[in-house]
């Protein structure tokens, strides 16, 4: 059903059509009490009411999934930290002077066991740096993905601002027109544009 051409159906007692505009499949109707919001093709519900006090505007804007950006931007930090880490901060010379295979008597005490596992952890720390270039690269891959995907999706938006509410979202339009035609409307000083589709059907008691 087309509710942006039946807009008239959803209408109070005394309700006008001031305005009414298609914005893809859906569209923004906006009347002498509300702005009616119709969004078939975005997630959540299809339809949203604003009172028009508490419209605070309308804008054109880019957004994409959050989601993707907020992933990206931790995954460029640690990549970051990981790979100036491993480049400024060279362990081999650390252990390269430390050897444990001196210690002749280890065998008869028990601990030759005990100094093969501390000349692997020496062994792992020589190479912890270049470790940790390594999986820094890696997150930086990781990153580059996933702020590539947050671009990918970026969409130009129509977006009602609502004081004390979420924002409504649609698809933006082409036309600047259509911009300016709702911005009029919500103006509380604008007169009802000649376009408009007339109000709700005749009171049959009146």
């Amino acid at each position: 059903m087309d509710w942006v051409e039946r807009a008239g159906d959803l209408l109070y007692d005394g309700e006008t059509i001031r305005e009414q505009v298609r914005v893809g499949n859906g569209g923004v109707v906006v009347t002498s009490h509300r702005l009616l919001a119709f969004t078939p093709d975005r997630d959540g519900p299809n339809f949203r009411q604003v009172d028009r006090p508490n419209v605070d505007g309308v804008d054109r804007q880019r957004a994409g999934n959050t989601d993707f950006l907020e992933q990206g931007v931790k995954a460029l930090v640690v990549g970051a930290v990981l790979v100036a880490a491993g480049q400024m901060v060279s362990l081999d010379s650390l252990v390269a002077g430390v050897s444990l295979s001196g210690v002749g008597s280890a065998g008869a005490m028990g601990l030759g066991g005990m100094l093969g596992l501390l000349e692997g952890m020496l062994r792992l720390m020589a190479q912890l740096d270049d470790l940790m270039t390594l999986f820094g690269g890696l997150a930086l891959a990781v990153a580059a993905v996933a702020l590539g995907v947050y671009l990918w999706s970026r969409e130009r938006l129509l977006v009602v601002s609502v004081a004390g509410g979420d924002d409504v979202e649609l698809p933006a339009p082409d036309d600047d027109a259509v911009l300016e035609r709702v911005r009029a409307a919500i103006r509380p000083d604008t007169p009802p544009s000649d376009t408009a589709q007339p109000s709700a059907p005749d009171d049959p008691l009146a």
